[in-house]
């Protein structure tokens, strides 16, 4: 084999192997953004992309939390999905501002769609307010495929900061920017009615702007990694094909 074959052989191993590190960062179920104001009201995506080669997804079901529930949840309709907002007791009241929360969303859940392979969808919710006494808010998500298979989006961060295999989607809280930072309730009040399962378009409310993912950076680095292997490379066979004195 030829010295330019076996570069070439190198450079295309280096690109699958920073591809093999990049992409299954960007394949976990997340909130976009991954960050909102304490306090606030505010509308994120869960970004769902399908892993799977041979099978779509058919089915979508975030729990939300429950220590720390939220009076108000309005979904925004998907266009060829179905959505259930469940509504349960909590475990005990929860004071708020507003009164005694006995009573918060659960649960919401898509179907009745496809995402295929290779893609990815997007489902948003308004919601709020959010807590001040947490950094973050986890929303363990199921992923069900066409095939059967279930996918369990619920493990916490590890404490030594190393990614989970399969992390919940985490939206985390920061202090306001503002004592006037969170919007007044009675939009979101408005947009959800007595009914919070009732589909609607939820207005935009203040949110902390969003940081960027750890897949996207995850991704740029990789894609930098190639970039600086193949330099080496052509610069070694410049070095290689210069005539000797």
């Amino acid at each position: 084999m030829s010295f330019a074959r076996r570069a070439a052989t190198v450079l295309a191993a280096a690109t699958a192997l920073t591809a093999g590190l990049a992409l299954p960062a960007l394949a976990h179920v997340t909130v976009q953004p991954g960050t909102a104001e304490q306090g606030s009201f505010t509308k994120v995506a869960f970004r769902v992309p399908n892993e799977r080669d041979d099978a779509s997804t058919t089915k979508i079901e975030v729990s939300f939390p429950t220590d720390h529930p939220l009076a108000f949840v309005s979904v925004k309709p998907v266009p060829g999905w179905d959505v259930k907002v469940t509504e349960g007791k909590l475990p005990a009241p929860v004071k708020t501002e507003y009164g005694d929360l006995e009573e918060a969303v659960t649960k919401v859940v898509w179907s009745g769609g496809e995402i295929e392979p290779g893609q990815f969808q997007e489902f948003e919710v308004s919601m709020g307010q959010l807590p001040t006494d947490t950094g973050s808010l986890m929303f363990p998500t199921k992923q069900t495929y066409s095939g059967g298979e279930v996918v369990d989006w619920s493990e916490a961060p590890k404490a030594d900061g190393t990614e989970a295999e399969h992390p919940a989607p985490l939206l985390k809280l920061v202090p306001a920017s503002g004592d006037e930072a969170s919007a007044a309730p009675s939009a979101a009040a408005s947009a959800t009615g007595s009914t919070a399962g009732a589909a609607a378009t939820p207005s935009v409310a203040p949110v902390a702007a969003a940081s960027s993912s750890d897949g996207t950076a995850r991704l740029l680095g990789g894609a930098g990694l190639v970039v600086g292997v193949a330099g080496v490379v052509i610069g070694f066979l410049g070095l290689r094909r210069r005539p000797t004195s």
